[in-house]
């Protein structure tokens, strides 16, 4: 790799679903064997009631302090095997919406990795989103790691 060149950035939007475990594992190993970095990406969400503003701002808070922890506990585990501390980014919104800001924001990003769900309701919001029109306005591509795969599977396609 040249010197001027960037490493790829591998990016995980991480929630709280146990498949985004899957995910993060995947683009750990990935950044890991290419020379690249891992990048975390946490979305706080609003609530659906705003008309309580002092409990929202409370209720705001603590998911942003679960948010932190969250990504704190998945950093401390994942950095050994990504080779480097991961870049953490939270924001506050609707989930799409700060995904596609932040890929537009951030021109080191290289891949998007999401890890789809395996309940009934399919393979989740974020995912079906992207799948439609959307997915032509990205300029990165997005891995898609199924969700009913075992770390050690993750580990054979990594």
């Amino acid at each position: 790799m040249s010197d001027s060149a960037q490493p790829r950035v591998f990016l995980v939007v991480v929630d709280e679903t146990e498949e985004h475990r899957l995910a993060v594992h995947y683009a750990a190993r990935r950044a890991a064997h290419t020379g690249g970095r891992l990048a975390l990406l946490y979305v706080v969400e609003p609530a659906e009631l705003q008309q309580w503003m002092a409990i929202e701002e409370l209720a705001r808070a603590e998911r942003r302090e679960a948010a932190e922890e969250l990504l704190q506990r998945l950093c401390e585990e994942i950095a050994p095997v990504a080779g480097s501390m991961p870049m953490v980014y939270i924001r506050e919104g609707r989930r799409r919406d700060e995904l596609l800001a932040l890929i537009a924001e951030e021109p080191s990003i290289s891949i998007l990795v999401l890890a789809a769900g395996t309940g009934p309701e399919g393979p989740g919001p974020l995912i079906t989103y992207l799948a439609g029109k959307p997915v032509a306005r990205l300029r990165i591509p997005i891995t898609i790691i199924p969700g009913g795969l075992s770390l050690e599977e993750v580990d054979a396609l990594s």
